[in-house]
C-alpha cells in the first residue's frame, strides 16, 4: 500500500489489502420476514479520499421515537455524498415500515437490502416484542459481521438504531449494547422544540454512563411551526450544559428530495465531524505545550522535540483516539495496565459514586470503607496464606515495601546478619532506588549504581541465545546453601520477565525457587506488577505452579487501568514480626500520602467485580489459543528469531540474521520502525529494544486480536523497507 507517511490507515482498509481469509466471514441468512432480494454485485463508488477521516462510522440514536432519525441520515448522507464521499447506511433491526428500503433507494446505495437491514419484523412494536412474535432470533455477531463488511466498502457508515438507547432488541440486549459492541460514536437526533432539553440531557448522560462516546447532537424540526424562544435557545443550552458538539438543525421539509437537501440544509448542517481537517489548532497548541513543558519517561527528549507527538484525547473499548479523531488499537494496554477496555462503565460508575461519598482520607490513624473492602477481596483471591495488605501508589513502591518489610522482619527478629537481597539477571522491578537496586537491566540502571545498595545477582538466561535455566538454578541452590544466613529475600518476576523482553520461564522453575527459599529460610518476593490480573491466563502467575510467595507485589491492572494504586500482600508470619510495643520502635515506618486512596480502591473493587461478572478469565482461554495459533505464522518471518508467549503476554525477538541470532544494533531503532508502521495501520505498540511487545487488554475481541497480529506480521514482513522509517517513532527508548 502506497500511503502518505502521515496518514493513518484504517483497520478496515488493511483488511481489504491483506489476508482477508483470516477474517471470519459467516454466511448471511435473510431474516424470516418473507423478504427476498437478489444480491447485486457491489461496486465501490469512486470518491475523493482526501477529506474523509478513514474508517468513520456513527450510531444514530434519538431522544425518542418519531424524532426523525431516518430523515437525519438522508440529510447527512446526501451532504457527505455531495462532498465526494462514499456513504453506506445500516438499519440493523426494523419493526414495521420500509425505512431501510427507502434509504437504499433515496441514497442510491448498491449494498443488498439484507445487509442494510438484516432483521425485519412485521409489526411496529418494540424490537424485543416484534421479533419474538415473528419467531426471529436476533444475533449480535451477525450484525457486527455485516457492519464490518459495510464499513470496509464505504468511507462513512451511518447506523440507525430503533427508538432510543434503552430500547430492547432482546430482553437482555438493548440499542446501547449494540452501539457499544460496534464501538461507534453516538449522534443523537433531538426534537427542536419545548421539552427537548430534559430528554436530550438524559440521553447524553446515559450514553456517557454506559461508556458510549457522544459525538454530537443534531436537531430535527418535525413539524412546520413558527420558532419561539425554545427553538432559538434549546440547542445552545444543550451544547453549553453538556459540552457536546451541535451539528446543526434540519428544517422541516414537506418534500425531502436531494435537491431540497442541497438547497435548504447545506448551510445549516456542520460536516466537520465527518471530514478530515488539517491538524487542528488545538492539536498544534497541545504539541507545542508538550514540547515546552513536559518531560516524558524513558524518552530521549532530543528525538521527541524533533517529532510531532501523537496526542491522545479519549478512548473507547480497546481503542485510543487522538485529538484529530483517529482511532488506534491499544496493543500494549496503555503500558500493560488496561484490562477490561477503556472507560468501562462499571468501573467509571464506581469511581463517580465514590467521589460523591469520599475523595480521600489518610490511612495514618484512620481507615476507610473501600480500603477495607478491597483488602478483604484481595486476600480472598490471592494465593492462600497471604493475609495482610499494605497499599502504595505504583509497582516500584509495591516492591519497595516488600524489600523493606523483608529486611526489617529479620532485623526485628534479631537475625541482624540477614540483610542481602538476591535477584535475577535481566530483572526489572521499578525505578525507585530500592527497586533499582534489585534490578538487573544495566541500560536502565547503570548510571545510578553509586546511589544504590549492593545486592546479589543470579545469572539468568534470556531463553533465546542462552537457554541454560538449569545452570541458573544450580547457582541459586549453591548460593542459598552457602549464604542463606545472610540472605533476607529472593525477588523474582514469576514466569515472565517483562521489561527484559518477555522472557518466559520453563514450567516448574518457580516452584523449585519457592522450595529452595523455604528450605533455607529465605523470603520469596513475587513481583506480579506486570503478570498479575489475568495477563498469564490466571489471576496471578504464581497460581500456575501453586506457589504461595511470602510477598506478592501488585499494581498496573489492579484498578483496570484507571487510577494509580499498588498493593503488597504478605503473610501473617511477616505481619506478626512487627507486633511490638511502641517503645521498641519496631514499627514499619513507611507510607504514602495517598495510601489506600478511596477512589482508587473503589476502582479496584469494580475491576475485580467485572472479572467475575464478565467471566474474564474463562473467556480469555480461547483468545490465548487464537493468539498462539496466529503467532506461528510470525515465526516463519525472516527477521523473527523467536516468539515468546505466556497467556496474553508476547515478545517477538527481531534479529538481523536468524541463523546466527545476530541482533540489530540498538541505534538502528528497528523495533521503533516496526511500531511506526503499526501506528500507520492504526495500532499502538511500544518495543523493548529489538523485541516487539504485545499485551492487549484482556477484553480485546477475537477480530481485534486477529487484526493486531496481522498488522504486526505486515510491519515485520516489511522490515527491509524500514530504513526510511528509522528514528520516526517519537520517544526512542528501550521501553
Amino acid at each position: 500500500m502506497n500511503k502518505n507517511k502521515d496518514e493513518v490507515i484504517s483497520p478496515l482498509d488493511f483488511f481489504d489489502d491483506y489476508d482477508q481469509e483470516s477474517v471470519e466471514k459467516p454466511e448471511l441468512k435473510v431474516a424470516k420476514s418473507g423478504r427476498r432480494e437478489r444480491r447485486p454485485a457491489v461496486q465501490r463508488t469512486q470518491s475523493r479520499r482526501g477529506p474523509v477521516k478513514k474508517g468513520r462510522a456513527f450510531f444514530i440514536s434519538a431522544t425518542d421515537t418519531g424524532v426523525g432519525k431516518t430523515t437525519a441520515i438522508k440529510v447527512i448522507a446526501t451532504l457527505l455524498k455531495d462532498q465526494g464521499l462514499d456513504v453506506g447506511v445500516m438499519k440493523p433491526v426494523q419493526c414495521g415500515g420500509d425505512d431501510a428500503k427507502a434509504l437504499k433507494e433515496f441514497l442510491q446505495i448498491t449494498d443488498p437490502l439484507e445487509e442494510i437491514n438484516p432483521y425485519l419484523a412485521k409489526e411496529p412494536l418494540s424490537p424485543h416484542v416484534a421479533f419474538r412474535r415473528d419467531k426471529i432470533q436476533v444475533h449480535r455477531d451477525k450484525i457486527i459481521s455485516i457492519f464490518q463488511k459495510l464499513r470496509r466498502r464505504h468511507d462513512v457508515v451511518l447506523v440507525e438504531g430503533a427508538g432510543g438507547l434503552l430500547v430492547p432488541i432482546r430482553e437482555d440486549y438493548c440499542m446501547a449494547d449494540l452501539a457499544k459492541d460496534l464501538e461507534l460514536e453516538l449522534l443523537i437526533v433531538s426534537r427542536l422544540g419545548l421539552g427537548t432539553i430534559n430528554h436530550t440531557l438524559l440521553t447524553i448522560d446515559k450514553a456517557r454512563e454506559l461508556g458510549i462516546m457522544v459525538a454530537g447532537v443534531i436537531f430535527s424540526e418535525t413539524e412546520k411551526k413558527v420558532h419561539g424562544v425554545p427553538e432559538r435557545t434549546n440547542p445552545a443550552t444543550i451544547r453549553h450544559l453538556r459540552k457536546v458538539a451541535g451539528l446543526g438543525i434540519i428544517p422541516f421539509c414537506e418534500d425531502l428530495s436531494v435537491e431540497t437537501i442541497l438547497k435548504v440544509c447545506k448551510s445549516k448542517i456542520d460536516l466537520k465531524l465527518f471530514l478530515a481537517q488539517p491538524a487542528s489548532k488545538k492539536t498544534a497548541q497541545l504539541r507545542e505545550g508538550d514540547k515546552n513543558f513536559l518531560w516524558h519517561p524513558f524518552t530521549p527528549m532530543k528525538d521527541w522535540l524533533e517529532s510531532d507527538p501523537l496526542i491522545i484525547d479519549r478512548a473507547q473499548g480497546c481503542h485510543l483516539i487522538d485529538t484529530e479523531g483517529r482511532r488506534y488499537l491499544d496493543g500494549v494496554s496503555s503500558l500493560w495496565v488496561n484490562v477490561h477496555g477503556h472507560n468501562h462503565p462499571q468501573i467509571t460508575a464506581a469511581i463517580k459514586d465514590q467521589l460523591n461519598r469520599l475523595d480521600h482520607s489518610t490511612l495514618l490513624g484512620l481507615s476507610n470503607t473501600p480500603a477495607v473492602e478491597l483488602a478483604k477481596k484481595l486476600v480472598a483471591i490471592a494465593p492462600k496464606g497471604l493475609e495482610k495488605v499494605f497499599y502504595s501508589d505504583n509497582g516500584s513502591t509495591a516492591v519497595e515495601v516488600a524489600i523493606k518489610m523483608a529486611y526489617q522482619y529479620w532485623q526485628n527478629s534479631g537475625r541482624l546478619e540477614k540483610t542481602q537481597l538476591v535477584h535475577l539477571a535481566n530483572s526489572y522491578h521499578g525505578d525507585t532506588l530500592g527497586s533499582v537496586s534489585v534490578g538487573g537491566i544495566d541500560l536502565f540502571h547503570h548510571v545510578y549504581q553509586k546511589l544504590t545498595f549492593p545486592t546479589v545477582k543470579i545469572d539468568f538466561p534470556d531463553g533465546y541465545r542462552n537457554q541454560d535455566f538449569e545452570a541458573a538454578m544450580n547457582q541459586l541452590q549453591e548460593l542459598l546453601k552457602k549464604s542463606a544466613d545472610k540472605i533476607a529475600a529472593l525477588i523474582v518476576e514469576p514466569l515472565v520477565q517483562g521489561a527484559a523482553g518477555m522472557i518466559v520461564w520453563p514450567e516448574g522453575l518457580l516452584k523449585r525457587m519457592k522450595d529452595l527459599c523455604e528450605q533455607h529460610e529465605v523470603f520469596l518476593i513475587a513481583d506480579e506488577v506486570a503478570t498479575g490480573f489475568g495477563r498469564t491466563g490466571k489471576m496471578f502467575a504464581c497460581e500456575h505452579e501453586e506457589v504461595v510467595p511470602d510477598f506478592l507485589c501488585l499494581a498496573k491492572g489492579l484498578t483496570g487501568g484507571t487510577l494509580p494504586l499498588a498493593a503488597t500482600l504478605t503473610t501473617k508470619k511477616v505481619f506478626e514480626g512487627f507486633l511490638f510495643d511502641t517503645k521498641d520502635q519496631k514499627t514499619f515506618f513507611h507510607g504514602h500520602t495517598y495510601t489506600g486512596n478511596p477512589l482508587a480502591c473503589a476502582a479496584a473493587l469494580a475491576n475485580l467485580k467485572v472479572f467475575s461478572v464478565e467471566h474474564t478469565l474463562s473467556r480469555l482461554q480461547s483468545k490465548i489459543a487464537l493468539m498462539r495459533e496466529k503467532l506461528k505464522k510470525l515465526e516463519q518471518l525472516l527477521h523473527v528469531g523467536q516468539v515468546r508467549q505466556k497467556g496474553m503476554m508476547v515478545g517477538i525477538e527481531l534479529v538481523k540474521d536468524k541463523q546466527s541470532k545476530q541482533p540489530f544494533a540498538l541505534q538502528e531503532k528497528i523495533g521503533f520502525a516496526v511500531c511506526q508502521q503499526a501506528r500507520q495501520r492504526g495500532v499502538i505498540l511500544r518495543p523493548l529494544g529489538n523485541v516487539i511487545v504485545l499485551m492487549p487488554p484482556l477484553a480485546i475481541s477475537k477480530r481485534e486480536l486477529d487484526y493486531l497480529l496481522q498488522v504486526v506480521y505486515r510491519a515485520i514482513e516489511n522490515l527491509g523497507q524500514t530504513s526510511r522509517l528509522k528514528g520516526t517513532v517519537p520517544g526512542g527508548s528501550s521501553t
